[in-house]
């Protein structure tokens, strides 16, 4: 059974930086998509980035170009490279595989979280 570790959470200044890690415990090779996802307190859990194994990248509107979601297969790694951090990007981040809509293939994990102070 495939299980995500998210890391590299923190806590950082408005306008920082952090880079999230997800490292899986089986390979992704196979995965055609992987994508990270957040939800701040009192917030439902949404979409920030999702990434084919074509290159394919696709983003919520928040990310504004600020966000950079990449993989390497071969670490069974996912990331996301987070630049120009607001206080609204606070929340817990999670990675998992999405499947059809909202919906995910794997049982959320611990997430990690992200901090960013005004």
């Amino acid at each position: 059974q495939m299980r995500l570790v998210e890391s590299g959470g923190g806590l950082v200044q408005n306008g920082g930086s952090l880079r999230l890690s997800c490292t899986a415990s089986k390979s992704i090779a196979d995965v055609d998509a992987m994508g990270w996802y957040r939800q701040a307190p009192g917030k439902v859990r949404e979409m920030v980035a999702t990434v084919r194994n074509s290159g394919t990248a696709n983003y919520a509107n928040f990310v504004g170009g600020r966000f950079t979601i990449s993989r390497d297969n071969a670490k069974k790694t996912v990331y996301l490279q987070m630049n120009s951090l607001k206080p609204e990007d606070t929340a817990v981040y999670y990675c998992n595989v999405p499947t059809y809509g909202d919906y995910v293939g794997l049982s959320w994990g611990q997430g990690t979280q992200v901090t960013v102070s005004s």
